[in-house]
């Protein structure tokens, strides 16, 4: 990977991390009210915000093996949220984030497979 690369990369991972980290803690009860609307349990929701928060934890890992399981858990948990919007026939604008959050844990995939 070149040097420009490996530095998209990097910013990804911590744009990914902190936005996790912010809609996950800073803004927790944005999400509760989301997953009682959805009518998901609360047990779904502390099992996806424990994942989230442990995955984008994982992207800030130097070994390589970690980083590719955080983002690959990612890549599934966002791919489970627009399927979610999706089915429930949500407005783009509500899960804009979720479609951007699946495109760039797939791009940091890619790059370090």
């Amino acid at each position: 990977m070149d040097f420009n690369l490996v530095n998209i990369v990097e910013a990804l991972k911590i744009i990914s991390s902190v936005a996790i980290f912010f809609v996950w803690v800073v803004r927790y009860d944005n999400i509760k009210k989301e997953f009682v609307e959805y009518n998901l349990p609360s047990w779904v929701r502390d099992l996806v915000g424990i994942l989230k928060l442990s995955f984008a934890t994982m992207l800030q890992f130097s070994n390589e093996e970690v980083v590719k399981i955080g983002a690959l858990g990612i890549s599934v948990l966002m791919l489970g949220a627009v399927v979610t919007h999706l089915r429930l026939k949500s407005n783009f604008r509500r899960y804009i984030a979720s479609v951007a959050m699946l495109s760039i844990s797939v791009f940091i995939l890619l790059q370090i497979l």
